[in-house]
């Protein structure tokens, strides 16, 4: 695509980064991002088998955007994914050409790599422009969203201490984590040894076994702290009660953004509220590391849909303070008559999920 300025001609085009430092350095101007379109995360999609792209978008020697693009070939189906992504400066004017050129790159991919559909879920805010320009490209509302958030809860944690922090949540939260500090039988213990990811595999799978959902598989939790954490971006932090565990959180500290990705406590031990404890400990990590935002990962009104299965873990990351921040849904293009049968699929897979 050509975009005419003046007398001038800028070519939008989509080309390959080979270089980290050129994508993370584009990802710092950014405010709406997530570390699903990382270099590390790409690291870590490599890891999983996936075969992946990584492409800036440019008007003329001008990066507009980066895409992180992953190729997924599940039981379902073949097809290509973006999660969070593109990821644009928030200043960003020409998102209809730059998101139409990404398009036509992804159309070529696709049908080159026999895929039935784009999937993407990006971060960008809902609103009648937006909509307009996922409407006029042809995306369609996806039957699943893209196993990243299409709405989460954020705290804002520039320039305010630990006692400002605690005066801005829910009383009831603030009681819960101070009780949980003066218990004596517990106690809190970070990590960044790779090896502790069987320790929180062996709650995830409990609490699978006994809620009845798939949990991350063992490699998923390996590869994941594995590629974030020779640059100390993952943290372990475990609650334990007279020195067993029974709770814990995987933490990512990237760019700026602390992001609670993934969580588990044993049910049995519910009352000690060393979630609330765990995270305290997250939030206050991520402000001695120097992050100004830090992410729950995921939000549902709870109070709009009460019966959502993520309902109450909303409940409890609203206690904390901050807000939400609320994205256009995870959306589709078909790229063969294939589609129409994932469409069903997880169509129903979704109604029997309770989603």
């Amino acid at each position: 695509m050509q975009k005419i300025e003046g007398e001038s001609i800028k070519e939008i085009k989509v080309v390959e980064i080979s270089d980290k430092n050129v994508w993370e350095s584009f990802l710092l101007q950014c405010k709406e991002k997530t570390f699903l379109q990382s270099w590390y995360w790409g690291e870590f999609q490599k890891m999983m088998g996936n075969k992946i792209w990584r492409w800036g978008i440019y008007e003329g020697d001008n990066l507009l955007a980066v895409v992180l693009v992953v190729k997924i070939q599940a039981k379902r189906g073949t097809f290509l994914l973006i999660q969070h992504g593109p990821t644009l400066v928030s200043s960003q004017e020409n998102k209809l050409e730059i998101l139409e050129t990404l398009l036509k790159k992804l159309k070529e991919i696709g049908q080159k790599e026999k895929c039935a559909f784009v999937r993407l879920a990006s971060l960008w805010e809902i609103n009648g422009e937006n909509q307009r320009i996922f409407k006029q490209l042809g995306f369609l509302k996806a039957p699943m969203h893209a196993n990243a958030y299409e709405a989460t809860w954020k705290l804002d944690l520039t320039g305010v201490n630990e006692e400002e922090l605690l005066a801005q949540m829910r009383k009831t939260t603030r009681y819960l984590i101070r009780r949980a500090l003066k218990n004596k039988e517990i106690s809190i213990e970070k990590s960044e040894n790779i090896d502790d990811f069987e320790k929180f595999n062996e709650l995830n799978q409990i609490i699978a076994k006994k809620q009845r959902f798939t949990p991350f598989s063992r490699e998923y939790l390996k590869n994941e702290f594995t590629v974030f954490s020779p640059e100390k971006k993952a943290l372990w932090i475990f609650g334990k009660y007279q020195n067993k565990i029974v709770a814990g959180a995987l933490v990512i500290f990237w760019s700026g953004i602390g992001f609670y990705h993934q969580g588990a406590s044993l049910p049995a031990y519910a009352k000690l509220s060393l979630p609330y404890l765990i995270q305290w400990e997250a939030i206050k990590e991520a402000k001695r590391r120097g992050c100004q935002m830090y992410d729950f990962w995921g939000y549902v009104d709870p109070f709009k849909y009460p019966k959502h299965p993520w309902a109450g873990p909303t409940l409890f990351k609203m206690g904390f303070g901050g807000k939400s921040y609320q994205y256009l849904p995870t959306s589709d293009i078909p790229l063969s008559k294939r589609y129409w049968l994932i469409f069903v699929f997880e169509k129903l897979r979704k109604l029997k999920r309770g989603l």
